[in-house]
């Protein structure tokens, strides 16, 4: 089931954050997450298994720019590659068209994970070498909306 997150999931959302680190997110980014959920996460959603949250992930809206921005998808290690990570982007999509004034969606990830991205659609737009930290670079990705 995926829903809206609630302040109460704060603490099992960093714990399946840090269980992907080093492998997925740089020790350094654990602080950044932190302040997104509390500062900047206007749309963050949980992929929840009998009660478990085992993956999540955001939207950012910036309407005059007509982008939406997916951000820290996370999904819990011992859940990897059972297609959570797919539902939650589809769903953060489909969600992201009910605003007409949004033309594309971008995402801003890393190279361990674009071909994820690549495979659902998006396209690459650029690289910047250790962005996120020493050895793990931004990919940013784009996708158009427009029907």
């Amino acid at each position: 089931m995926i829903r809206l997150s609630k302040h109460s999931d704060r603490e099992v959302l960093i714990q399946n954050m840090k269980s992907n680190v080093p492998q997925y997110f740089a020790e350094s980014e654990i602080v950044e997450f932190m302040d997104y959920l509390n500062e900047h996460a206007e749309h963050y959603y949980v992929y929840e298994d009998h009660g478990t949250i085992i993956g999540s992930g955001g939207i950012n809206y910036f309407l005059d720019e007509g982008v939406a921005r997916i951000s820290w998808d996370i999904i819990h290690p011992s859940h990897q590659n059972r297609g959570i990570g797919k539902q939650l982007v589809l769903y953060r999509i489909n969600e992201i068209k009910k605003i007409s004034k949004i033309k594309f969606v971008i995402v801003r990830t890393s190279q361990m994970v674009y071909p994820f991205y690549q495979q659902l659609g998006f396209q690459l737009e650029f690289i910047t070498k250790d962005y996120w930290a020493k050895g793990f670079d931004l990919y940013q990705m784009q996708m158009n909306i427009q029907v």
